[in-house]
């Protein structure tokens, strides 16, 4: 058993998409039209274009239990989920410079380092490297 795909509730799909790919350097793997106007939309790592897809779900817009559940997520400034990095500083500060927002500036925890930061479609999302 092995994890191929990761969804991530998005507000706005396009949105989303510009963000994860111009800001993020994610690559756009699938984009197929859906009923009601939806997309399938996946992304890949280009560091892992073989591993897992996140899928950006349109989920909050259409299913009130996930809106909900992002939303207290966000407000609790709970990141939604995680990417790995090689170096955290280094992504904050390209990040940054590319109007990325972020809650928490990079922090050591132990044995590792994060930040979070605002996806811009209802998510915190975190950013972690292990020392």
């Amino acid at each position: 058993m092995k994890v191929t795909l990761i969804s991530i509730p998005v507000l706005d799909q396009e949105k989303a998409l510009k963000f994860y790919t111009e800001k993020l350097g994610f690559i756009k793997k699938k984009d197929m039209p859906l009923d009601g106007g939806n997309r399938w939309i996946t992304l890949v790592s280009k560091e892992a274009q073989d591993g897992p897809e996140i899928l950006l779900e349109p989920a909050p817009l259409h299913f009130e239990p996930s809106k909900v559940f992002q939303d207290a997520l966000m407000e609790a400034g709970i990141p939604y989920t995680q990417f790995d990095v090689e170096s955290v500083d280094a992504e904050y500060e390209r990040l940054t410079k590319l109007g990325v927002t972020f809650s928490v500036q990079p922090t050591v925890m132990g044995t590792f380092k994060f930040a979070v930061f605002n996806d811009t479609v209802g998510n915190n999302m975190q950013i972690v490297e292990m020392q």
